[in-house]
């Protein structure tokens, strides 16, 4: 149960934070993958392999792939949960597959725009395998240096993208169309309710978008970081609440990103701190590396904390 926010009129940067919410702690490592890194999109026969063009600073979960990262052009994508019966992936063609796990990699690997990738969005066939013997039901956020934005969601065996500035909050399900029809029902945005305060994920799309709403303009680029992760945080879910379920699905990570300024920042919600690192200072890096971000000492540029290691996705 995730959230994510784009603040793209701030007069300062880009800047957007997203959320971890899961039941149990999806593990993450955070790496450097340099350009000129080939991979193979899946373990299918008809699997896509490329080499990335770009160098990126990206969130692995549980060791499969990709669940967040940002690129060196200031390309940002997301992985978001999406209940697997809202979700249908397109039916096996001629076109070579990328696992869902690595369709965020591949995004930041190819393209350095919003646009350029909705406009390449059908190259490849995105399949489902089952992890763990279950389905992993997901949908996509992009966004860039200029403020574009696009959403993404697997729905009747297609790919239905949302484009445009004004897709700057996603949260779970239901589907992006459903969210936008309920949000009519509060103010500002046509109706008369006041923002709500459960952690549901509608309840969560319309607090994100109300406050998103009412952010004051960044006197600089630490308040427009600081802005969204401000707002981030008053989506995140706190250790224990329980969900409709009955079970707690706990925020476990907070990460954000300046893309005018190519800035990938991290906060695990066991720890009181945020760092961060950046792709400029990495630029002429050509080995892949690795910064556990579960430290709980972690604060500040991490940059250089970054240490050599073998790819394990």
């Amino acid at each position: 149960m995730c959230t994510r926010i784009l603040s793209n009129s701030n007069g300062a940067a880009v800047t957007v934070a997203r959320c971890m919410d899961w039941i149990v702690s999806d593990q993450p490592q955070l790496w450097f993958v340099p350009k000129g890194t080939t991979r193979t999109g899946s373990s299918d026969e008809d699997a896509h392999h490329w080499t990335s063009r770009y160098g990126s600073v990206v969130t692995s979960m549980w060791g499969i792939g990709t669940v967040d990262g940002l690129n060196d052009q200031g390309l940002a994508a997301h992985a978001l949960y999406l209940d697997p019966e809202d979700v249908s992936f397109p039916d096996p063609d001629a076109r070579p597959s990328v696992a869902n796990a690595l369709w965020v990699q591949y995004l930041l690997d190819n393209y350095s725009s919003v646009a350029e990738a909705v406009a390449d969005l059908d190259r490849v066939r995105i399949t489902s395998p089952l992890f763990g013997g279950l389905e992993l039901g997901l949908h996509i956020a992009i966004e860039d240096a200029s403020g574009d934005s696009a959403i993404i969601e697997p729905l009747g065996g297609e790919l239905v993208v949302h484009h445009g500035r004004e897709y700057t909050v996603m949260a779970n399900s239901p589907t992006l169309d459903k969210q936008l029809e309920n949000l009519a029902n509060y103010r500002p945005f046509g109706g008369e309710l006041p923002p709500p305060g459960d952690i549901t994920s509608s309840d969560r799309f319309v607090r994100a978008s109300y406050f998103l709403h009412y952010l004051p303009p960044a006197a600089n680029t630490e308040e427009a970081v600081a802005g969204v992760f401000h707002l981030i945080s008053n989506v995140s879910v706190p250790y224990g609440a329980p969900y409709s379920t009955g079970d707690p699905y706990p925020t476990w990570w907070r990460a954000g990103a300046n893309l005018t300024d190519r800035i990938y920042f991290f906060g695990s919600t066991r720890s009181p701190n945020i760092f961060w690192v950046s792709m400029d200072a990495l630029a002429d890096v050509t080995e892949v590396r690795q910064l556990d971000p579960r430290q709980l000492t972690l604060v500040g540029d991490q940059t250089a904390s970054m240490q050599p290691a073998a790819l394990q996705y």
